[in-house]
């Protein structure tokens, strides 16, 4: 399946939750799309469960199936709770982080500013957004790149202290990626033991 370029209120509409950032589609119509969205639908199985949890992860970070699976069996190798291993291994990634630090609006954004060598890390460019970033790792956005205005425009009035595992810094306009997040400073609605449930079959 390659990565999903259609409508993003659709989505958010199937999952009852604005995955992508606010949506005024979703707060008129908060019911799946489609000509039986607003009737009474018959109750999902448990499979049915997992598995829309599952896409609904996928969906929220921007990740391929293939991906997904990879970043799924790196958490299983890892000791540990599995699911939270997963989200942290999703955060970690350089799209995300950039997102969180506020560079971009979307991760789609964030995505497309790390390939567009925008963002550097330690100093370097570095244009892969499943980079994996490590505690302490500078992300900064390209000297060259600073005055653009989609940057500057996504970064003001940005709230920088919400994720208590990146700290902002003006001066270089990027940020030191201090520590792995816990499970509760995740702030995600994603059930991610029925994402492991779903693997485990």
């Amino acid at each position: 399946m390659a990565r999903y370029i259609g409508p993003k209120s659709k989505i958010a509409r199937k999952f009852g939750e604005p995955i992508f950032g606010p949506d005024k589609v979703l707060s008129k119509k908060n019911y799946p799309p489609g000509q039986h969205g607003n009737t009474r639908r018959r109750k999902t199985s448990e499979y049915g469960t997992q598995l829309r949890e599952k896409q609904k992860a996928k969906y929220t970070y921007g990740v391929l199936e293939k991906q997904f699976r990879i970043l799924y069996e790196k958490a299983q190798s890892n000791p540990g709770v599995t699911g939270v291993i997963l989200l942290q291994l999703l955060e970690s990634r350089l799209d995300n982080v950039v997102y969180r630090l506020g560079m971009a609006k979307t991760r789609a954004g964030a995505r497309q500013l790390v390939s567009h060598r925008h963002i550097t890390v330690d100093g370097k460019v570095v244009n892969i957004p499943s980079y994996h970033v490590r505690p302490g790792q500078v992300i900064a956005v390209r000297e060259k790149n600073k005055s653009m205005e989609v940057i500057n425009e996504s970064l003001s009035g940005f709230n920088h202290s919400k994720y208590p595992w990146i700290e902002w810094n003006d001066s270089i306009m990027g940020g030191t990626f201090l520590h792995i997040p816990e499970r509760e400073d995740i702030p995600e609605n994603i059930k991610e033991q029925l994402i492991v449930e779903l693997y485990s079959k």
